[in-house]
């Protein structure tokens, strides 16, 4: 009877662990060029955190993106346009981010002197 119990709590423990994604530190251009649309593009990858009318909606901690346009930002659409950003996230491993857990806005500097950063536009 022990070793079945213990058995079962090893089962759980190891598909909660299977389940549980590691955060991850994005650095790069954070864009919003458009209402509802934003994205990070590091060295990496194009990586989608909402886009208008997606059914995956915004990932939880969104709110945790301020007004990028208060501070070191490019208008490029209007109100809309891009920053430079290291985030700690959670991401579905191919090209979403899932889930924000911190965000840190940078001088736009940081990221035009990246050489592996694609200029945004």
């Amino acid at each position: 009877m022990k070793y079945r119990i213990a058995a079962a709590v090893m089962t759980v423990a190891l598909v909660v662990a299977t389940n549980t994604r590691a955060a991850e530190t994005r650095c790069g251009w954070i864009e919003n060029p458009t209402p509802a649309n934003w994205w990070l593009e590091d060295a990496e990858n194009t990586w989608t955190i909402m886009t208008q009318g997606d059914e995956n909606g915004e990932p939880e901690g969104m709110e945790l993106i301020p007004d990028i346009s208060e501070n070191d930002y490019v208008r490029s659409n209007g109100n809309y346009g891009y920053a430079c950003a290291c985030m700690n996230v959670e991401t579905d491993g191919k090209e979403r981010i899932t889930k924000i857990l911190s965000f840190r806005q940078l001088a736009l500097a940081k990221c035009r002197a990246d050489k592996a950063l694609k200029f945004p536009g």
